[in-house]
């Protein structure tokens, strides 16, 4: 299994399920500030037609293009669900966002053998490992 910094370091296209358009919210902050450093952000939320200047999709499953990184910005017991979806696209490693922790989210992760990182903060994890992605 990848460290939270080899999976950023190995990944260019990061699905935020959860994204929020508000601003206020680390749903928000968070992956502006990963894409001000380089990743492809695709946001995953029903409500919005677009975030960040990338077409917003409903779900995982509705993503035309591989995605390397699937984080997320959702309630613990939403988690589970999404894993599921993410194993399903095929997806190499799954991020819970700081106070996101499932057990049985990373039951699932395991036995379909992609990396889980639950309870950690993407921007952090990039900033302590000085990653980019920018030149």
């Amino acid at each position: 299994m990848r460290t939270a910094q080899q999976i950023l370091a190995d990944s260019a296209v990061i699905a935020v399920v959860g994204a929020s358009r508000d601003p206020g919210k680390a749903a928000h902050s968070v992956p502006l500030q990963m894409q001000r450093y380089g990743w492809r952000i695709i946001p995953v939320n029903p409500t919005v037609d677009e975030l960040f200047g990338e077409k917003a999709y409903p779900s995982l499953a509705d993503i035309p293009h591989p995605v390397d990184l699937v984080d997320v910005f959702r309630p613990a017991g939403d988690a589970v669900d999404v894993v599921r979806q993410a194993v399903a696209i095929g997806v190499a490693a799954v991020w819970l966002q700081l106070g996101i922790v499932s057990a049985e989210a990373r039951r699932i992760a395991e036995e379909a053998g992609i990396d889980y990182v639950e309870d950690r903060c993407l921007i952090v994890e990039r900033a302590a490992g000085g990653l980019t992605r920018l030149g």
